[in-house]
């Protein structure tokens, strides 16, 4: 399935299966203040604005009290939300991608600044302006396409330039790659996201390859662009930020490995010839690439591409989430809080 049919038959499928939703009017007056966005909040402030619910989950606490986790968003950032004493009633009532107004107080948390949600209510998509939900690109993504563009293009072997170049004239891949994220809530997870972790992993490729003459630059240097090509099809960006069935179910180490063979049948219809065992390294690099079976990969890296390009992925992940946890960090100390996926506190930069 094709990126645009996939994104029409996601918008048909939310259309039949959006719940119903009771509106509020907001008065004019209301709506044209000046608005308060999620990077103005600090501590100890009350809040009455719109937002949009990226997620929300309703929870048990641990005493058998249900709760409702949001994440409200708008196109400076994103921002937790707790309201207590919910029920699914209420859950049903604010589906992802919905506009609500919350009346609420914000707090530090471990570090991190949440909203106490006090009040919630539906807002019409008519009454807003939809500009100030759209997530802002960090990256310049024009010039970080062209950047790609002209490392690519030092690739020599035969079948992995006919296999990269395919994906390169795809002008639905150009298109899709100035939006996606590299993720929902870990690295990168912002639009034009996934463009700068590939250009970053093109880059550590081609210097990991000049330090070690005996790794194969074009093999890392094709694996560096297409490792996470599949989250096209597995990640819903066009919108709401949600993963796809077909990611839900197959993953995108499965679909870039898929992709890459609709590329080679439609090489192979022109007439062309490719190297199978060139195809089969590119693809083990994709499926092993998560470094073991714990975290999703089908198979740990065999090949020495594949182990090298292994740890500059999860270098360049780490780092970019580092990152976002020293920018999340509204507090003066000198520590971020604990990371259950890192596993660790982070000692931040001194200023």
């Amino acid at each position: 399935m094709d990126l645009s049919t996939r994104s029409a038959q996601l918008f048909q499928r939310k259309q039949l299966a959006a719940p119903l939703l009771v509106f509020i009017s907001i008065p004019l007056e209301t709506l044209h203040m000046p608005r308060t966005f999620i990077s103005d909040i600090q501590p100890q402030m009350q809040i009455d604005e719109v937002f949009r619910i990226a997620d929300r989950q309703l929870r048990a606490n641990r005493q058998g009290s249900h709760y409702l986790l949001l994440q409200l968003q708008d196109k400076t950032g994103t921002i937790s939300g707790m309201r207590w004493n919910a029920d699914e009633r209420l859950a049903d009532r604010f589906p992802r991608g919905a506009f609500v107004r919350v009346q609420a107080a914000s707090q530090l948390h471990n570090g991190v600044l949440q909203l106490i949600v006090h009040q919630m209510l539906g807002v019409d998509e008519s009454q807003i302006d939809t500009e100030e939900f759209e997530s802002a690109t960090r990256v310049d993504v024009p010039s970080l396409w062209g950047e790609l563009r002209e490392l690519l293009a030092s690739i020599q072997e035969p079948t992995l330039r006919a296999i990269v170049q395919a994906f390169v004239d795809d002008s639905s891949v150009e298109a899709a790659l100035q939006i996606a994220p590299a993720g929902i809530k870990t690295h990168h997870a912002y639009p034009g996201g996934l463009l700068e972790h590939i250009v970053s992993l093109v880059k550590l490729s081609a210097l990991l390859a000049s330090h070690y003459p005996s790794l194969d630059k074009d093999m890392l240097l094709a694996g560096a662009f297409l490792h996470d090509i599949g989250k096209l099809e597995e990640l819903a960006f066009d919108g709401e930020l949600a993963y796809t069935d077909s990611g839900q179910l197959l993953g995108h180490l499965v679909q870039g490995v898929g992709m890459i063979d609709r590329k080679a049948i439609e090489i192979e219809s022109k007439g062309a010839t490719l190297d199978q065992n060139k195809l089969l390294q590119l693809k083990h690099i994709i499926v092993s690439h998560h470094g073991c079976l714990e975290h999703g990969s089908p198979k740990v890296p065999m090949t020495m591409e594949a182990m090298a390009f292994h740890y500059i992925d999860e270098m360049d992940a780490k780092l970019s989430s580092i990152r976002g946890m020293i920018e999340a960090d509204r507090t003066r100390d000198a520590w971020t809080p604990y990371n259950p996926t890192l596993a660790r506190k982070i000692l931040k930069p001194q200023a």
